[in-house]
């Protein structure tokens, strides 16, 4: 990108408060509605909030169930009452209904994003997270993504950094949780053995492995529903390497 293009560098104070940001997301755990529950979004965001990821969860024709239970997640995370609730629902719907944003949906954030650059900064937060919600973001997705951010007066280069955040912290960590294994090697590696372990020593790897993201467990915690299905997925692939691991056994007894 040669300088006549490249956005403009952030002022100094929406730096300031966009590394900070940046940093309490990673101690999140790269959860938004963590995020949102340190963060106390001011009601005033919410109508661009949900508007935006209705539009950005039919930016690919459907809107999944994913989306729905992210959406969702922001609601639990906001602590809306039943009636701010069918209003944030509402403002959800009218976004998917819109091919083109409507030009003074963002002018509040638009307004108040370099005095109190936060809830803008916080808003591109969530919506990166909407763009991403099963890893790396599609083009439709991310397109529409950096027209909200856009919108809401935020350079699009914002959407670049966060996605890098989640690209060296969620992605990676995404792909090799559910990557199938396919050797013995690629099995031991997955449970955190080596492939010289007795099947005793790998047994127990294993055990702890699902222990970790067993349903009865997952239970008795408040987690996201990305983070469960994460997590069921991870035991799959848990389940998948023993498999493998026992038949290796098996045919070398």
């Amino acid at each position: 990108m040669d300088d006549s293009t490249r956005q403009p560098a952030l002022p100094s104070r929406v730096e300031a408060e966009f590394s900070s940001l940046l940093q309490e997301l990673s101690a999140c755990g790269h959860q938004t509605s963590t995020l949102l529950d340190r963060a106390q979004l001011p009601n005033w965001c919410r109508a661009p909030l949900f508007f935006y990821l209705g539009y950005i969860a039919k930016a690919e024709g459907r809107v999944s169930e994913t989306d729905i239970s992210y959406a969702e997640a922001l609601i639990k995370a906001l602590r809306l009452s039943r009636r701010q609730r069918r209003r944030a629902i509402d403002w959800f719907q009218q976004g998917k209904s819109v091919e083109q944003l409507p030009s003074m949906k963002g002018l509040s954030l638009r307004m108040t994003h370099r005095l109190w650059p936060a809830p803008a900064l916080t808003v591109a937060i969530c919506l990166c997270h909407a763009t991403q919600l099963k890893g790396r973001p599609t083009k439709p997705r991310r397109y529409r993504c950096e027209d909200a951010i856009d919108q809401i007066g935020l350079p699009v280069t914002v959407s670049d950094d966060i996605f890098n955040s989640y690209a060296s912290k969620v992605w990676t960590r995404y792909a090799e949780n559910l990557a199938k294994p396919v050797s013995y090697e690629q099995a031991c590696e997955l449970l955190g053995v080596t492939r010289r372990d007795s099947l005793d020593i790998i047994k127990r790897a294993y055990k702890k492995k699902v222990s970790g993201c067993h349903p009865d467990k997952l239970a008795q915690r408040e987690i996201s529903s990305e983070e469960e299905a994460l997590a069921k997925e991870r035991l799959f692939r848990y389940q998948q390497a023993w498999e493998l691991v026992k038949r290796r056994h098996r045919l070398h007894r």
